[in-house]
């Protein structure tokens, strides 16, 4: 028998109290607004409501920011042990995340940032509120936009299990452990992950650099160009078939589609997406900020080399950049597009080495990164399950 069940059937035989955050809080209040120009390089440590979703894990020892206090008009303070909360997000299913300051410093909380002061050991209370139960408590009610908001009364009336503190110092000295194994973990196959997107970035630029070319000539000789438009409905669940616009990513999805697969795409306008280079090997629907771009005859020019030549060589996608309130490439610049094409046997030879690359770089269902997805999951389920209790009836 385990220390943690010794420790449970010894003093909750019975069952776990479940609390409200209301029911354990010794004080909660928001914090008050701290502007990116307040903050500096030295001065009062403090905490902006974004750093919690980008900056910060389970606990933290240092603030990444600084702000001369003198400026802040009604200073709001957390010390060791308080929780933070994010109480504006963009997502619904983040929203409220939250984290345990145990630093020495006392320290200011920007707006949007509830602070719950509290009697707990601060690393529990962390991590059961980072359980999958305390998130879908966190989003409940919250609906889907631009800007997602929560409040000091939705955190007060999130339920959490409240064993007597030994247990709780128990938990945490697990999870702790866990947590810094799993971050050594996967801290490795990052960096695994890192060295073999350079070995592939190389070899890609490699093998397409080499002296087989047949032939150099402008990409109209060879592919059309064409811009698609807006579907009738777009939908931000998983549908039929992937809305391809503007950006990196897909922009949702489509019941019906307007543009076959095996077809490269590159966005026409937009902030960050100007030289991405997409594929898209099945059926998709293409929106009107995104250029297709397509083989005229596959016995010359196979679309899946095309999309490995452009996205190696996209700086001859960025030199047409155009510049101003929103970035912008021209079909007629794009045309232009010098590309040298090997033979067709050179074509495929090139696409199997590169997509052997490819897969172990970036394919989420094999490869480094599902392994990586694979220890984070496995980290979730083992702190879920840790944090489970059976309830005590009153």
């Amino acid at each position: 028998m385990g220390k943690l069940e010794e420790l449970i059937n010894e003093l909750c035989p019975d069952g776990v109290e479940y609390k409200t955050l209301g029911d354990i809080a010794t004080d909660i209040y928001r914090g008050s607004g701290i502007t990116r120009d307040q903050v500096t390089q030295t001065g009062t440590p403090c905490v902006r409501y974004g750093e919690i979703y980008t900056t910060y894990g389970i606990w933290f020892e240092k603030c990444l920011s600084f702000t001369n206090e003198d400026t802040i008009t009604n200073k709001k303070y957390f010390e060791y042990g308080d929780i933070l909360f994010a109480i504006t997000g963009e997502s619904v299913e983040e929203i409220a995340k939250s984290c345990v300051y145990v630093g020495a410093d006392k320290c200011l909380a920007g707006g949007d940032i509830v602070v719950l002061k509290h009697n707990q050991d601060p690393k529990y209370l962390s991590y059961v509120l980072s359980t999958t139960d305390a998130q879908k408590q966190k989003s409940k009610g919250k609906v889907k936009s631009k800007v997602v908001h929560s409040s000091v009364p939705a955190i007060s009336t999130i339920l959490i299990p409240l064993p007597p503190l030994p247990v709780q110092c128990e938990i945490v000295r697990i999870l702790d452990n866990f947590t810094e194994l799993t971050a050594e973990l996967t801290a490795e196959l990052t960096a695994e992950l890192t060295a073999r997107k350079k070995q592939y970035e190389y070899y890609k630029k490699s093998l397409l650099s080499q002296p087989i070319t047949i032939f150099v000539t402008k990409l109209e000789e060879v592919a059309t160009l064409k811009t698609g438009s807006k579907p009738k409905e777009i939908f931000a669940e998983k549908d039929k078939f992937e809305y391809i616009n503007a950006g990196t990513t897909n922009s949702g999805y489509a019941r019906a589609f307007n543009c076959e697969g095996d077809t490269v795409t590159t966005p026409s306008r937009g902030q960050g997406g100007i030289g991405f280079v997409g594929y898209q090997k099945n059926s998709f629907w293409l929106g009107p900020l995104c250029y297709r771009i397509k083989s005229k005859n596959t016995d010359v020019l196979l679309n899946r080399y095309l999309y490995h030549y452009l996205s190696c060589f996209n700086d001859k996608i960025l030199q047409y950049k155009n510049e101003g309130g929103t970035p912008s490439v021209n079909a007629s610049d794009l045309a232009n597009i010098s590309i040298d094409i090997p033979s067709i046997d050179e074509q495929k030879l090139v696409i199997a080495i590169l997509d052997r690359f490819d897969t172990i770089c970036n394919d989420l269902t094999s490869g480094l990164p599902a392994e990586i997805e694979a220890r984070r999951k496995q980290y979730e389920y083992y702190r879920d399950r840790i944090l489970t209790f059976k309830e005590k009836v009153a």
